[in-house]
């Protein structure tokens, strides 16, 4: 479990993020939504320790972020899995290459051990058999899914994913949402998602937490969501004519119950 307890972060007299506080659980998917320039980026930044907060306090299971010591947080960067919004594939590596890349860096596995555990996951988001690929032979969908091998090949107990559907097409889209959740539950990750995608928000959000202008708006799951009476996140959330069709025929479901 990862908990942010207050953090507040500026940039020089700029707030970005307001005293927020939450708690992100293992087991399911975690939803940090907002537009763009609410703070959720930089959010995410501190908690993974690339910015530091100008007030508040970070946990990792109960352990508390500022008091970690250089071997101590070398551990907890082994344990963070991180899948980034445009793939961050090394163009010059091939597939194997590039998901053993961590297993590189921070294991003491043989060769054999590591192919081992590159072929197991490559395997679980049904990729198997493109080890000698190259990221320019992939399509968007297949770089993603390698990047989401990467993020996951050393077993991490944390998983960050920013924006993981941006430019992928909607069926696509639902592949990942769906191997993202699956994974996420199957290895019991604490997984944190920061994501514009609506239906993601519908499909996997778990838990979810509405930025706006650097504060938490608000917070619940995509049940709850349907049913907010939350001004500022309706406008954000039911922008489309499908979510508002959505929302009015929950509604009415709801009513007639």
């Amino acid at each position: 479990m990862i908990e942010i307890k207050n953090i507040t972060k500026k940039f020089a007299e700029r707030v970005i993020i307001d005293d927020i506080s939450a708690q992100f659980k293992p087991g399911i998917c975690n939803l940090i939504i907002g537009t763009s320039g609410s703070g959720k980026t930089v959010l995410v930044k501190c908690i993974v320790d690339l910015l530091k907060a100008d007030k508040g306090e970070i946990f990792f299971d109960k352990m508390p972020l500022s008091t970690m010591d250089k071997e101590e947080r070398k551990e907890l960067r082994q344990n963070l899995g991180m899948l980034f919004q445009g793939n961050a594939l090394f163009d010059s590596l091939n597939v194997e290459d590039n998901v053993k890349f961590p297993l590189d860096m921070f294991s003491t596995l043989t060769i054999a051990e590591k192919k081992v555990k590159v072929n197991e996951i490559l395997a679980r988001v049904q990729l198997e058999g493109v080890n000698s690929k190259f990221p320019a032979e992939l399509s968007g969908g297949m770089k993603k899914r390698v990047g989401l091998a990467r993020a996951l090949v050393m077993k991490p107990k944390y998983l960050f994913c920013d924006e993981p559907n941006s430019g992928l097409d909607p069926q696509t889209s639902m592949v990942i949402d769906k191997l993202i959740h699956e994974l996420t539950v199957e290895f019991n990750i604490t997984t944190i998602v920061v994501t514009h995608d609506m239906n993601s928000v519908m499909e996997i959000g778990n838990h979810i937490i509405y930025l706006h202008q650097g504060k938490k708006e608000w917070e619940g799951s995509n049940k709850d969501i349907i049913f907010s009476e939350n001004k500022l996140l309706n406008n954000f959330i039911f922008a489309s004519e499908f979510l508002q069709d959505a929302k009015s025929m929950r509604m009415l479901s709801q009513k007639n119950k």
